[in-house]
Order: structure tokens, then C-alpha cells, then sequence
């Protein structure tokens, strides 16, 4: 799918990651490619509120890793992450592997923040998280932002775990974010502590990863044959299951 240029590009892809509009096979996989475009300009540089950008090299093999991403809940480190449902999930006839889930977040306002906005805010926050997993070029890509006080603040994130080639027990983790806020003259604080939450949250979320991945190396520590029959089921149905929904 050729990437889209110019205006035509940003408005179509904000509209389906605001919106969360998108609702078929084409959308979510425009949705995941053309966001970082939209949201960047010719010159490299983010166009509109804070930009996070971080590398991490993960020291297990992709396929632990895809197990793991969707083991990952509930975990010590992530509490703040009360429930998670699948909206639906599909594989496509060139074999990628689509998911839409929703995540239901705690959303514990700073004590600044509580004096200016209405005693009423729902203190949850709805995250949508849509993802790609490519097991051909072993890529799993992530694409999550709220539903909900999104004038307040919105939160887009984008991963990508990569498998490394020349590097098979290791994966590597490209993760992006970009932060925003609608609201006048208090835009600019309520970014900065969207990015400081953000920094700390991402660090929570790779621990709880790792937690997930331990819990897996575990588990094959005690029955050996276990994961190579469990990765040999998920390659199996990723070539035959049919085309499903859940609502």
C-alpha cells in the first residue's frame, strides 16, 4: 500500500486515528502506516504538541515477544490498566494477523489539574489499540490512542517490534508517541505532563513486559515442548483461520 502526500494524507489519517473510524481491513492497516506521516513534517519535525521517540533492544526472540505482548495484562507494574477486550480480529489473505482491542485505563488527574477541571471528569480513560502482526518479515506493529478526553489531551503511541535478522534471540523495539492538547492557554503545561506520565508509564509497560516474558521462560523451563508446539499452532492458524469478528 503506497503512502499518501500532502494535506490529503494528514487529514484522512487524523480522522481515523482521532475518530477511530476505522473500520475495515484497508483502514487499520492505512491507519498504522500513515499516522507518523501525518503527524511530521518534510523537515522531520513533529507539527503540533510533544514528540517521544525511544529504541529499545529487547534480549528475547520475536516469536517470545509477540507471546508475550498479548500475555502482558493483568501485571504488577501496569495496575493502572483495568480491563482489555477484543473488538475484533482477522487474518488477511496475505497472511497478517489483525487485532482492534479496547483498554480500559485509570486516569488520575495531577492535583493542579483537579482545580481547573470539573469534579466530574470520568477519572477512566478509553484507549483503543489497534495491531498488525506480520509474521513473514516478523514485525508486530501497535497503534494506540484514547477515545475520551481527547480535547483534554490526546495520546497516540506507535510501536514496532522488529525481529533482528542478524540478531534472532533479540528484538527490536521502535516506540513513538505524540501528545496534544485542545485546551486554551493550558496546552502547553498539560503536554509537558502528558510527557512526563508517558515517560514514566512506557518504562512501567517494559517491565511489565519483561514480567510476561518471565513468566514465559518459566512456564518452558517446565515443559520444554510446550512453546516450540504452542509457536508451531499460532503459525498454523495464522494460515488457515478464516476471517472473524467479535463484537
Amino acid at each position: 500500500m503506497k503512502m499518501m502526500k500532502g494535506a490529503h494524507a494528514y487529514s484522512r489519517a487524523r480522522a481515523r486515528t482521532e475518530g477511530g473510524n476505522a473500520t475495515d481491513v484497508g483502514d487499520v492497516l492505512a491507519e498504522l502506516q500513515d499516522y507518523r506521516l501525518c503527524q511530521r513534517g518534510s523537515s522531520g519535525l513533529v507539527m503540533m504538541g510533544k514528540y517521544f521517540f525511544s529504541e529499545t533492544d529487547i534480549k528475547s526472540a520475536w516469536d517470545q515477544v509477540l507471546t508475550a505482548f498479548w500475555q502482558r495484562y493483568p501485571n504488577p507494574y501496569s495496575t493502572h490498566v483495568l480491563t482489555e477486550d477484543v473488538l475484533f480480529r482477522e487474518v488477511t489473505p496475505d497472511n497478517l494477523l489483525l487485532s482492534r482491542r479496547l483498554l480500559t485505563k485509570t486516569n488520575r488527574l495531577p492535583r493542579w489539574a483537579e482545580r481547573v477541571f470539573p469534579g466530574n471528569l470520568s477519572r477512566s480513560v478509553y484507549v483503543i489499540e489497534d495491531s498488525v502482526v506480520d509474521l513473514g518479515n516478523r514485525s508486530l506493529t501497535t497503534l494506540t490512542w484514547n477515545i475520551n478526553h481527547a480535547k483534554v489531551m490526546r495520546v497516540v503511541e506507535r510501536c514496532v517490534f522488529a525481529g533482528e535478522q542478524d540478531r534472532p534471540v533479540w528484538t527490536r523495539l521502535t516506540r513513538e508517541a505524540w501528545i496534544s492538547s485542545g485546551v486554551f492557554g493550558l496546552s502547553r503545561p498539560i503536554q509537558e505532563f502528558g510527557l512526563a506520565r508517558f515517560r514514566s508509564n512506557q518504562v512501567k509497560a517494559m517491565k511489565g513486559l519483561e514480567h510476561a516474558l518471565s513468566n514465559l521462560q518459566k512456564a518452558s523451563a517446565v515443559c520444554p515442548g510446550d512453546s516450540a508446539e504452542k509457536h508451531k499452532n499460532l503459525n498454523s492458524a495464522s494460515k488457515t483461520q478464516k476471517p472473524q469478528q467479535y463484537i
